[in-house]
């Protein structure tokens, strides 16, 4: 059985769009340094960022070197790559800060130990000293101006305008891999497949300057398979921070995936042994509706990124969220990470110990219209304290509280609210 190499496992997870026709025979010499470059427009990867980010991972596994590289210089920029228009320019403040959030965030996918530890760079370092004389002389007399306008990032961008600031852009990228092969012996650079101008333009600089060959490799651009934009909620960009999506919010995005996605976001997004993965197919085929492979799939995530305590807890919660959870045994963490998806009515605790009328408590927290309307659910034991139905009128007070600090109501079987005391 032949060894597996780079490209053989990113191809059979489906992670390869296309490479350079010589990568291949490179992998078969031994492991490589390899690079992807990460936008910091944002103080925070989303889970479309995680296609290269799972790439690095696997070249490290394989005994490769993953180098990440934010882009503190390039994002002062702007790739024109699948832009229609330009990107706002930001501040070198904002761009550092971005930065920072972003380093914190890789490390849940790569390890930064050991022989094999991911080098992280930031090509603000070479990029911001770098003089327009020195870079003219020694990128950009490489290229033509005719090469550069049959790239796809500059031709689908040459009716609606183009600024010379972003035409540039792909010298920049290419000055990195060269200045990554000299400082590292980077060989490889990885990418989305609007980036192929961007990394080629790249090869061709070191081939130039240095007489050897380097090579690219770029993975597909998801879509789902009804072919909406894979990565999107109804709230928009699902994040890696929890400030930005809530951990139960990113639980809920990968174990609500379409049956018709699931097996190929299970082989792109985790480090699951691919035997493995075809037992939890088989088990999904069995009983869909359980959505085992999902929940393997959201669990998988939920802990390498916010953590497996977390994950626990947000499984609890979502039990609790969809009525099937046992609200006398939750924590305060999992009945905190439940309230941040409902709506909440904060009391002091002085005026909560005088008591809460519930008729009060359903009105403010939207369960009932008015008060009518809440007496009349109460009758019929339409609403349930903590998990218990009420059909009396009667206050809520410390002995109703959750983990000294919640009170939970709930109409029919999916409607929450909680009382928060503060």
């Amino acid at each position: 059985m032949p060894t597996p190499t780079l490209l053989s496992v990113l191809t059979e997870r489906g992670l390869v769009h296309d490479a350079t026709p010589g990568l291949a025979n490179r992998l078969a010499q031994g492991p490589i340094t390899g690079y992807a470059g990460f936008d910091p427009t944002a103080d925070s990867l989303h889970v479309g960022s995680l296609v290269p980010v799972m790439a690095l991972g696997w070249l490290q596994r394989l005994g490769g070197r993953p180098i990440p590289l934010v882009g503190g210089g390039t994002g002062m920029v702007g790739d024109p790559s699948g832009k229609r228009s330009e990107r706002p320019m930001l501040s070198v403040e904002q761009i550092d800060a971005n930065v920072a959030a972003i380093r914190r965030q890789l490390a849940h996918f790569i390890s930064f130990e050991g022989d094999t530890g991911a080098l992280l760079v930031n090509n603000a370092d070479w990029l911001r000293p770098l003089s327009l004389m020195e870079f003219l002389r020694d990128t950009g007399k490489h290229f033509t101006v005719n090469y550069m306008l049959q790239k796809d990032s500059v031709k689908s961008r040459m009716e609606s305008g183009i600024s010379f600031t972003e035409f540039s852009y792909m010298l920049v990228q290419a000055h990195d891999f060269h200045h990554l092969y000299r400082t590292h012996r980077c060989e490889l650079q990885i990418g989305g497949s609007d980036q192929w101008g961007n990394i080629t333009a790249g090869i061709e600089l070191i081939a130039r300057r240095e007489q050897t060959q380097v090579h690219g490799l770029v993975c597909p651009l998801l879509t789902t398979a009804g072919g909406g934009k894979f990565g999107k909620s109804e709230d928009g960009n699902v994040w890696l921070d929890p400030a930005k999506t809530s951990p139960y919010q990113f639980y809920q995005f990968w174990v609500t995936v379409d049956d018709a996605d699931v097996h190929r976001l299970l082989k792109l997004f985790t480090f699951l042994p691919l035997q493995e993965i075809e037992r939890v197919m088989e088990e999904q085929s069995a009983d869909p509706g359980r959505r085992a492979a999902q929940r393997r799939l959201a669990l998988d995530l939920t802990a390498r990124v916010h953590g497996e305590e977390t994950a626990r807890r947000v499984i609890e919660a979502s039990a609790i969220l969809f009525g099937a959870g046992d609200l006398r045994t939750a924590d305060r963490d999992t009945l905190a990470i439940a309230a941040r998806e409902v709506k909440v009515m904060a009391v002091d605790g002085a005026s909560f110990e005088k008591g809460l009328p519930l008729v009060d408590a359903l009105i403010a927290t939207g369960l009932a219209a008015s008060k009518s309307d809440a007496r009349r659910g109460i009758e019929g034991s339409g609403y349930s304290i903590n998990g218990e139905k009420v059909n009396a009128e009667r206050s809520l007070g410390p002995q109703d509280l959750l983990a000294g600090k919640y009170v939970v109501l709930q109409k029919g079987k999916r409607s929450f609210a909680f009382v928060v005391v503060e």
